[in-house]
């Protein structure tokens, strides 16, 4: 082995350094750039010769330093529980959001909503009890049910509003999870053309792993690593990205003219339509929940309040007789909330008394008292707002608390490929002062190569 190998030996650290120098420089630059992940050079020594060789000696040392690579610093398993969270996070967001615009219908407690509606009605029936031939009591009767039947409707349409609303939402949705896939399948590409070529490629990992991060939130999402620096994205256990292809979902557009609440939203795997996708998680997720069970689930309560107000009210006020002496018909008309609607125009329909010609208001006070029935109308209504309150304030509370998880996670994501410059300052001197050895060993080197060879053989001339 030549006494020149040192040299080089000096060299590859001065090379190796230089590189620790750049890359620290790198993540420094980018503390405060988000989805960044931090990078480390990662260095090996270089042995000795090992195969024999004639007139060749071999000193016993090794020959230097070589740069293997620049490492993102990534844990793998902090990746893949938070892909987990944020796609749990995502479907209770979409739910809570649902659940807040459903209590928007009612809008209680508050003096315009359907439950104070109600009590005025049965106020209306008591002034109607205490004066049977009243025109203004019974006209009062008349007004204050119709606006009732408005409040119903008005719930019932804002419902139906709702779940279409979020019908077009979940198009869009979808939209964007094809969109983001097909950008992290190009980034595939473009890792594996990169990594095949020896270039570095670790921005543009980056990059890949915030949209599998925004997947992960639409769609509750998981990646597993691929060949060639790729990695695969599986929807359901259906894989959604492989390599540089992604596969398409595919939701029919909202058509308002056959589109009604309750109907299912199928979302598919594009080029086989039969084969619905299973997302349970992000939210996509939340919102296919909300549409096919939250709004008709509510709705369906409503239209029970509904029929319960219809039949209990035509039940009453036909054992009773209005004032021309004809038997009560039904009050109210409809088959459900959407079309509940006030039979009676006629103020003197309004069945009040027992019998013929009475003005004992026995009718009246009934329907009055339908206000305190266990079974009845009012006791219906509240336990729909007390069903809604609770179900709001359990997928609430669930969200709280999975949004401290996911921001526990994600600071443990953050400790572990997050640039904390106080490490780096130490890397940073490390560096420095390993390059200023090598330099120094370089300049031995040099001085004792100058001594052997100008300097040998020169004594005492």
């Amino acid at each position: 082995m030549s006494s020149f190998s040192s040299l080089n030996t000096a060299l590859t650290g001065l090379y190796a350094q230089q590189r620790g120098l750049d890359v620290t420089g790198q993540n420094v630059a980018n503390a405060n750039t988000e989805g960044y992940t931090r990078q480390r050079v990662t260095m090996q020594s270089v042995g000795g010769t090992t195969a024999p060789a004639v007139w060749a000696t071999q000193p016993k040392v090794g020959t230097g330093v070589d740069v293997t690579g620049v490492q993102r610093l990534r844990d793998s398993f902090l990746e893949a529980r938070a892909q987990a969270e944020h796609g749990r996070e995502g479907a209770l967001t979409a739910e809570a959001e649902a659940y807040s615009r459903i209590e928007q219908a009612y809008g209680e407690p508050s003096d315009t909503g359907l439950q104070a509606q109600l009590t005025k009605l049965w106020q209306a029936f008591g002034d109607l009890k205490n004066v049977p031939d009243g025109q203004a009591q019974r006209q009062a009767v008349l007004r204050q049910a119709e606006s009732v039947t408005d409040g119903v409707r008005r719930a019932a349409d804002y419902m139906d509003t709702q779940w279409h609303v979020l019908r077009e939402q979940v198009v869009t949705t979808v939209d964007t999870v094809n969109t983001v896939a097909a950008n992290v399948a190009d980034l595939n590409g473009a890792i594996r053309r990169a990594t095949q070529a020896g270039l570095p490629a670790n921005e543009l990992a980056d990059r890949r792993d915030q949209l599998v991060m925004q997947l992960a939130d639409l769609t509750g999402a998981v990646a597993r690593g691929g060949s060639e620096g790729t990695v695969d994205v599986y929807v359901g256990g259906q894989a959604l990205v492989r390599g540089d292809s992604s596969t398409r979902m595919v939701v029919p557009a909202a058509d308002g003219a056959l589109d009604r609440l309750g109907d299912d939203v199928p979302v598919s795997w594009a080029g086989t339509e039969g084969s619905p996708v299973e997302v349970t998680a992000g939210r996509l997720g939340g919102e296919l929940r909300a549409l096919t069970t939250t709004i008709p689930g509510q709705s369906a309560q409503l239209d029970a309040v509904a029929a319960s107000l219809r039949d209990s009210v035509n039940a009453a006020h036909a054992t009773g007789y209005d004032a021309t002496g004809a038997p009560g018909g039904a009050f109210f008309g409809g088959t459900s909330a959407r079309d509940l609607t006030v039979a009676i125009t006629d103020g003197a329909r309004v069945a009040a008394s027992s019998a013929p010609g009475a003005r004992d208001g026995a009718t009246a006070d009934a329907l009055a008292k339908l206000a305190t029935r266990p079974e009845g109308p009012d006791a219906a209504y509240r336990a729909l707002i007390v069903d809604l309150g609770t179900s709001a304030k359990a997928v609430n509370d669930r969200l709280e608390i999975q949004g401290t998880l996911t921001s526990r996670v994600d600071a443990s994501r953050e400790a572990q490929s997050g640039v904390n410059l106080d490490e780096e300052m130490v890397n940073l001197i490390s560096y420095q002062h390993a390059y200023e050895g090598a330099a120094r060993l370089m300049t031995a080197v040099d001085q004792v190569l100058d001594t052997l060879i100008n300097r040998t053989g020169v004594v005492g001339r």
